[in-house]
């Protein structure tokens, strides 16, 4: 699971201008990385663009999930992530950032803002907070806590299913040997008798 791109955008009436952006492209060769950034707001400010206010949306491209959200502020946010990363969190996710970032970013410079121009710092500690989502959303850290819960539920009735066959062998075993030893001790029994008369 992983995530690429974090971008707030503003979408205008004629252009889509990008406000903030934060990658991680790390795990590209270093010859690809300023194309793949490149792509990857060309990506942003299309689907952007082709959105209507109001939506959120998920868009697949090749090995990757572009999740959009519009607001109907025309504030807009993408998420760039492989096809591992959950939904829910990376909405979860844009969500937060559009909340925080029309708090602390005046409406008044959306339209004519600018990456170098826009202040608002804290879009690369969202990007890596999020490469884990079981940590950064505790809706999924409770999910994965209970199916690890789940696991461990299964292979503990696996064990007793197993252990409980294994009674059951000892069980119908101790009834063949008590058969076995009734035989015995009457056959015993009758040896000790014949003797004793002797």
């Amino acid at each position: 699971m992983k995530l690429y791109s974090l971008s707030v955008l503003y979408k205008g009436e004629a252009k889509v201008v990008l406000l903030k952006a934060a990658y991680d492209v790390s795990s590209f060769s270093f010859f690809q990385r300023s194309s793949v950034q490149e792509f990857m707001t060309f990506t942003s400010q299309l689907i952007v663009e082709r959105s209507s206010k109001g939506t959120r949306a998920s868009v697949k491209e090749q090995d990757y999930l572009c999740h959009v959200y519009v607001r109907n502020d025309s504030l807009a946010g993408v998420v760039i992530a492989d096809n591992e990363y959950p939904s829910r969190v990376a909405f979860t996710l844009l969500e937060k950032v559009l909340d925080e970032f029309s708090k602390q970013v005046d409406r008044i410079d959306w339209p004519v803002g600018s990456p170098a121009t826009v202040h608002y710092p804290a879009l690369d500690g969202h990007l890596s907070r999020y490469q884990n989502p079981r940590e950064a959303d505790p809706m999924t850290k409770v999910q994965a806590e209970l199916d690890e819960t789940k696991i461990i539920l299964h292979n503990t009735m696996e064990s007793l299913l197993e252990r409980g066959e294994k009674l059951d062998d000892l069980v119908s075993k101790s009834e063949v040997l008590g058969t076995q030893s009734k035989a015995f001790y009457k056959t015993a029994r009758k040896q000790n008798s014949c003797c004793a008369i002797m």
